[in-house]
């Protein structure tokens, strides 16, 4: 993973829920990369731990987190986040990363963002980044 100096933006019913320049840029075997946000950078009191975890072999456990904005309801697991990844994963502690498909939008350096297949994947796809990508149908045995 790396620090990505670009410009990764998240948006929600009109709010802006992340910005920065600082975002890890984590890539996963056949997955787009995934943008890990510092929390300094994101609007922490819209986010609402939601209960969720799922276990990644080479992270650790996930915490999950809806996003509630005003007037929009709430948009359940729409983030996620590492409190206390593996070692070898120990930079993205104190970040959150978005699910493109559970917000309004996702953008880096200007450029909406396309949610990777599937529902469970979080993978940040944009014209730079080529597929085939696990998610979709009959990449289940990946």
């Amino acid at each position: 993973m790396e620090t990505d100096e670009r410009h990764v933006v998240v948006v929600h019913a009109g709010v802006r829920v992340a910005d920065t320049r600082r975002a890890l840029r984590v890539l996963e075997t056949s997955h787009p990369p995934v943008f890990y946000i510092p929390a300094d950078d994101t609007l922490l009191r819209l986010l609402v731990r939601s209960g969720s975890t799922t276990f990644c072999e080479w992270k650790g456990v996930a915490t999950y987190w809806s996003l509630a904005v005003a007037d929009a309801g709430v948009s359940p697991d729409a983030a996620w986040s590492y409190e206390s990844p593996t070692p070898g994963f120990a930079s993205i502690t104190g970040h959150f990363a978005f699910y493109p498909s559970r917000v309004g939008g996702c953008w880096v350096d200007g450029e909406p963002v396309r949610a990777q297949p599937g529902d469970f994947y979080g993978g940040w796809i944009t014209d730079e980044v080529v597929g085939p990508f696990k998610g979709g149908p009959g990449s289940g045995g990946w």
